[in-house]
């Protein structure tokens, strides 16, 4: 579905990714981890063609991905962003409907099929007894689920997320991960949670400062002297007795102190 080859990308003269490189394959689920400032949301912005790389090359379905219209991109490609301008005075149903929009030209109506579709969405994500309520009464979850719900009604073949778990209570975090989980489609997903990431995901992107550190399944990429080595602090891996997926815990250090800086 996706292959980066030695992908770069230099902002303001900073390089912000540097030799990126690997594949998303139909219907799988990547998760990009790393700190803050890593580089994983300037990562889903080169994938979506929001900003162009000066290095390498990006493949779409073994094709260039600057070979594609605009138009045409928006029918593979659905974003879930981290942060979403409110929409007052719509209601759930509209904002799932603006999914239509690469399908349609100006002032051309919506068909019957187009409301199914709409109406699918909102049934997959739970929200199809809310498609009349205003979207600012919608609890922060359910905001979450319905932009999941309008990238559905693109009905996209790759689905990025940047952060879909951000500022949710844990209910919510399993709920919208479990959901992304069962739509089959290929997704690349930044995600802060490591033991969200590895319960979740098929495999794991560890990118630091823009260098990619690891790729591979979540028990190949959570090793305890990777990940001090990426985020400062000593850290033990064990296997989730239940689900049978490696989880992380992070712990302190007598030399650890506030707001010392990670390298």
């Amino acid at each position: 579905m996706l292959t980066l080859r030695n992908v770069g990308l230099q902002l303001g003269g900073q390089t912000v990714l540097n030799n990126i490189n690997f594949s998303l394959n139909k219907a799988e689920f990547i998760g990009v981890i790393g700190p803050n400032g890593a580089g994983k949301s300037s990562l889903l912005r080169v994938v979506q063609r929001a900003v162009l790389p000066q290095q390498g090359q990006l493949m779409l379905k073994q094709q260039p991905l600057t070979s594609y219209s605009q138009n045409n991109l928006a029918k593979l490609i659905a974003v879930v962003a981290q942060t979403v301008s409110p929409m007052f005075a719509l209601t759930t149903e509209e904002v799932a409907t603006m999914g239509l929009l690469p399908y349609k030209n100006w002032y051309q109506a919506n068909t019957d099929n187009d409301r199914v579709r709409v109406s699918q969405a909102l049934t997959t994500v739970g929200l199809a007894t809310k498609a009349n309520q205003q979207v600012e009464t919608l609890s922060g979850g359910e905001q979450q689920r319905l932009y999941i719900a309008k990238a559905l009604v693109q009905q996209p073949e790759l689905l990025l997320l940047d952060e879909p778990t951000n500022h949710l209570d844990v209910l919510y975090q399993h709920q919208i991960l479990q959901l992304i989980s069962a739509l089959k489609v290929s997704v690349l997903a930044c995600l802060h949670d490591l033991n969200l990431a590895a319960l979740y995901c098929d495999k794991l992107l560890l990118i630091n400062q823009g260098q990619q550190i690891a790729f591979g399944s979540p028990a190949q990429v959570l090793q305890p002297a990777i990940l001090q080595q990426v985020f400062g602090l000593p850290c033990e891996v064990y296997q989730h007795t239940k689900l049978a997926k490696p989880q992380v815990m992070f712990y302190p250090t007598a030399a650890s102190t506030p707001f010392q800086q990670v390298r």
